[in-house]
């Protein structure tokens, strides 16, 4: 029952406006199947899989607005969580943030469920690390995994006719392989809608050769480097910044877009020119959902926010073009209500990651990062720790293993370094090209592997 159909889903959502006696009811409906297996020491420890239907009502008396969740659908049950909601709205101050609930809209069909991802079974699971052990034992390597493949749905309605359904599926994996000694590590990540597309054995045989390539590294004197960031390692820190892409969090002070004296940042040069970030749920590498979901509180929720999802532009040529705005914001700015990003494009060249390290005379090949912290949210600067295979570039070549840094960078000052982009892959529901970068701050060593 966890997976409803478009029809069965409408007749649940409808059941229960149908018991609403506020002057405002939404609901939103969510099911998913999700199954995972572990490893480590080359040994799966744990395998499993969950089915979960769930409901949230939200009822509203004027700006009062209280919301009940429920995970039983006889109509007894559904019926009483209609009166939970309606009870705690009465009891509930009044949100002066409230924004009245959006009518019918209309929604783009997005590629986002794959029936190749619906049909995993523990069969699939098995192979799968099955896949990525052996040819780790057969190297006396040492790995530990971990696949996790939902298969999912979401619904939305509320009382002035909107309603939205998407069904989704999803499948993300990760490695790390150690060698015997301990001093050499490697990792590979790989997230999918469509299972066809993942190979678990590709992914494993990558953080092989970083674990067989990154034993006895030799420390580095910190300092500023040109770095090539792998996709994995350029899109932590990307993603850290398009989610302070917040218009209030900018007109209030609070953001790196913040103008001094009042006011944002809009339309100004940020980036290198060769910046260009945009969302587009359409898209078939990285396809998200039609609609936002469920929200609340103070940035004008009141339940299902129900907010179409549309193609847009973030960054262009290094311009901030957009700023996501909630619809209370957004109302009293008298400007579009933009939902934040759910998954970014960042517009690469067509350069391969062994390009980007044969035009580079001496720099630092950077896996990933691990242990992100902010340091100072207004000047978006990080730091953090490089893991998992970091290596010596000298003329075009990777010349040996070097000891693991900690950095402190911010992502804006790192996107006016750029000397080169590679073709964009994806990585974390996102599209992020390797990048070459020039002058990134390595402040200190670390004897983790």
């Amino acid at each position: 029952m966890a997976i409803l159909t478009k029809e069965e889903a409408k007749k649940i959502i409808d059941k229960v406006l149908g018991y609403s006696k506020a002057d405002e009811t939404s609901v939103s409906l969510s099911g998913n199947r999700t199954g995972n297996i572990r490893y480590a020491r080359n040994t799966v420890s744990t395998s499993g899989e969950t089915d979960n239907l769930a409901l949230a009502v939200t009822a509203v008396f004027g700006k009062k607005v209280g919301s009940a969740t429920i995970n039983e659908f006889d109509d007894q049950s559904l019926e009483k969580t209609v009166r939970r909601a309606e009870e705690i709205a009465q009891l509930a101050p009044e949100n002066p943030e409230y924004v009245p609930m959006l009518g019918p809209q209309k929604y783009i069909e997005t590629a986002s469920y794959a029936e190749s991802t619906a049909r995993i079974n523990p069969e699939f699971r098995a192979q799968a690390a099955f896949d990525s052990i052996e040819p780790c034992n057969k190297k006396k390597l040492t790995a530990a995994g971990y696949l996790e493949d939902t298969t999912g749905f979401s619904a939305i309605g509320n009382s002035k006719g909107l309603f939205g359904y998407n069904p989704f599926t999803s499948v993300a994996f990760s490695v790390t392989t150690r060698t015997a000694d301990g001093t050499g590590s490697g990792y590979a990540s790989r997230d999918v809608n469509d299972v066809a597309k993942l190979s678990t054995k590709e992914a494993t045989e990558v953080a092989m050769a970083k674990a067989l390539a990154s034993v006895n590294a030799k420390a580095l004197e910190p300092g500023k480097y040109t770095v090539i960031l792998e996709p994995t390692a350029a899109g932590d820190l990307i993603n850290l910044m398009m989610g302070s892409l917040d218009a209030r969090n900018a007109e209030e002070g609070r953001s790196f877009l913040s103008r001094k004296g009042g006011g944002t940042r809009l339309g100004e040069k940020f980036f290198d020119e060769r910046i260009t970030i945009y969302s587009d749920p359409a898209n078939v590498e990285i396809p998200g959902s039609p609609f936002t979901g469920g929200g609340g509180g103070r940035f004008g929720g009141g339940g299902v926010d129900g907010r179409p999802q549309e193609k847009t532009l973030w960054v262009e040529n290094g311009i901030i073009k957009n700023m996501s705005y909630s619809r209370y914001w957004a109302q009293k700015n008298n400007v579009k209500a933009v939902p934040p990003s759910g998954g970014f494009i960042m517009q690469g060249g067509n350069q391969s990651l062994l390009d980007l390290i044969k035009s580079t005379q001496k720099g630092v090949l950077v896996t990933r990062f691990w242990y992100i912290r902010a340091v100072d949210p207004q000047t978006l600067l990080y730091t953090g720790l490089t893991r998992d295979g970091t290596f010596l570039i000298e003329n075009g070549q990777i010349k040996y293993p070097i000891k693991n840094f900690r950095f402190n960078e911010s992502p804006v000052i790192m996107l006016n370094n750029i000397e080169a982009l590679g073709k964009a892959v994806r990585s974390a529901g996102n599209l992020i090209p390797p990048m070459k970068i020039r002058d990134f701050t390595f402040s200190s060593l670390s004897d983790a592997v």
